[in-house]
């Protein structure tokens, strides 16, 4: 079950954090994995997680870019297709946020969270499709939020409002490839413990963990893995009849 043995995965902004998560259990399930990473003091860390991918027997890439460059995604895509000679499954997971109310919210700070957690996620599936096609084969996942569906819970308008354009992406680009054997699907976490989350939940205001995991039904936050996990499931060939879908990981905090 799950077996993603012979395939190959590009997971965005996966040094730390979900994306590395995912990496991980992309590779735990047999995927050769493309680790991307955007800042130079990410290098150590995507490197580690290459470290646990090859020590699972799969091999590994470590790519610096910039997901909201063209410029960097293509040649991150060449490099996945020269490295590994094809390429499966596109997690678009690498996003950015900022801790700002729209009253104190620069236009500057707006249009950076577009470009990298929209823009970035179109320019990496416009570029991976002619690869994926090769193969007659795709998976492609957006790394959305519970915030797309809800609304964000301290007001970052500009982080939600991303997050809801990725799952309106996903299911119209679900459709635009669905008789390619491509599939588009999102996965929207709730309350994971990342590093961007502590800076927000911990750093900024002590008291919003003790407000947000009442808020929680399973009463716990999630880990990084169980996003993963859900990654796996839509990049296997049991998923193959799944698209269009956005698949909730947040323990019962949102419900449709």
């Amino acid at each position: 079950m799950f077996d993603l043995n012979g395939k190959v995965a590009l997971v965005t902004g996966s040094s730390a954090g979900l994306g590395a998560a995912i990496a991980r259990c992309m590779a735990d399930a047999g995927a050769d994995v493309a680790v991307n990473y955007v800042s130079p003091s990410s290098a150590e860390k995507a490197e580690r997680q290459a470290e646990y991918i090859r020590s699972k027997g799969r091999r590994a890439a470590v790519i610096q870019a910039d997901v909201a460059s063209e410029a960097d995604v293509r040649r991150m895509i060449d490099t996945v297709r020269r490295e590994f000679g094809r390429l499966d499954i596109l997690v678009n997971n690498a996003g950015i946020n900022s801790n700002f109310n729209i009253d104190n919210m620069t236009l500057e700070a707006w249009q950076k969270i577009q470009d990298v957690n929209i823009t970035g996620g179109f320019l990496c599936s416009k570029y991976a499709l002619p690869v994926m096609r090769e193969h007659a084969f795709g998976r492609i996942i957006m790394i959305s939020s519970m915030v797309g569906e809800q609304g964000a819970l301290f007001g970052q308008v500009h982080y939600a409002a991303t997050k809801g354009a990725q799952m309106s992406f996903a299911k119209t680009l679900a459709r635009t490839v669905a008789k390619e054997n491509i599939t588009v699907n999102s996965i929207a976490p709730g309350v994971h413990m990342t590093e961007t989350l502590h800076e927000i939940l911990v750093e900024s205001d002590p008291h919003r963990m003790d407000k947000t995991i009442p808020m929680i039904p399973m009463g716990r936050l999630g880990t990084c893995e169980e996003v993963g996990y859900a990654a796996v499931f839509l990049a296997s060939e049991e998923a193959s009849y799944i698209t269009g879908l956005t698949v909730d990981v947040n323990g019962g905090m949102y419900m449709r």
